[in-house]
């Protein structure tokens, strides 16, 4: 028999990632259905083989690489607990900025917003959770991908309408303060598709084509009829796109451009305002 202490400073060994012993807590306190600080203030606690053997199993898919939030089949993001699977990006932490600009930009009550390409919902429903009386909408394209957002959103008492369809079809013109994404944009030769987490989730929801511009340039033309005058464009993109998107931004007649840093100091989102 092991020890939960040894068993998780065992495993974060056999991690190849940059939250080891982090993967390690969230596998075990999963095995034995508690908290992380569970582990914490029992870290003596003896295991039995019962749970040792269900650890490994996790642990080995782990070690083949496979994302903990497939794994688990939830990921945290702002202070929402979501659903997540393989037909999903998994909500990264340094997408909490746009949120966080978002709430900053537009303070008030009266905001008709849509996040476009929603994924798990993260967006929109951290943005409903902080806003209740703003109109947030969402869409994507899959509709498997609109079924885990619904999900999400009954999983966290949240009433966000959720279109399924091409980027912006459902929205009548000229009704939005608004519009958010976070597209595909990874260039599809791009040496990161092969490394760590990414690895394992849909390329549909990594890749576009023109260098990783195709979808954000798409999103933007179609935004112009869907944006209020002086409605606001927030997308996510590359650390090193923040040139080619303001550029971009510029030659459909956006103004006041911005562009956005992350947590980790990278250039990673882009906010511009509708011009005439």
């Amino acid at each position: 028999m092991s020890s939960i202490a040894e068993v998780i400073t065992a495993a974060a060994k056999a991690i190849a990632s940059d939250s080891p012993r982090l993967d390690a807590e969230l596998l075990l306190a999963r095995v034995l259905g508690k908290d992380r600080s569970y582990l914490f203030t029992w870290p003596e606690r003896q295991l039995d083989a019962t749970d040792i053997t269900a650890f490994e199993e996790l642990l080995a898919r782990r070690v083949a690489g496979e994302p903990v939030a497939y794994i688990l089949g939830q990921q945290g993001f702002w202070d929402l607990d979501l659903a997540v699977d393989p037909a999903t990006l998994i909500p990264r932490p340094d997408t909490e900025v746009l949120v966080e600009e978002m709430l900053q930009l537009l303070p008030q009550d009266n905001v008709s917003m849509l996040d476009v390409g929603t994924g798990t919902g993260a967006i929109a429903l951290a943005l409903k959770k902080e806003r209740p009386n703003w109109r947030v909408f969402a869409s994507d394209y899959h509709s498997d991908v609109c079924s885990l957002a619904y999900e999400n959103a009954q999983r966290n008492h949240l009433k966000v309408p959720i279109f399924c369809g091409d980027w912006l079809q459902a929205v009548a013109e000229k009704t939005l303060d608004l519009l958010v994404s976070n597209p595909p944009y990874i260039a599809n030769d791009d040496p990161h598709l092969h490394q760590g987490d990414v690895r394992f989730e849909p390329k549909t929801a990594l890749v576009a084509e023109q260098h990783g511009m195709a979808d954000l340039t798409k999103i933007a033309e179609q935004a112009r009829s869907a944006l209020r005058q002086d409605g606001y464009i927030l997308l996510e993109h590359g650390y090193d796109q923040r040139e080619p998107v303001a550029t971009m931004l510029a030659e459909f007649g956006y103004i006041n451009i911005k562009c956005i840093k992350d947590y980790g100091g990278n250039w990673r989102a882009t906010l511009a305002q509708k011009g005439t």
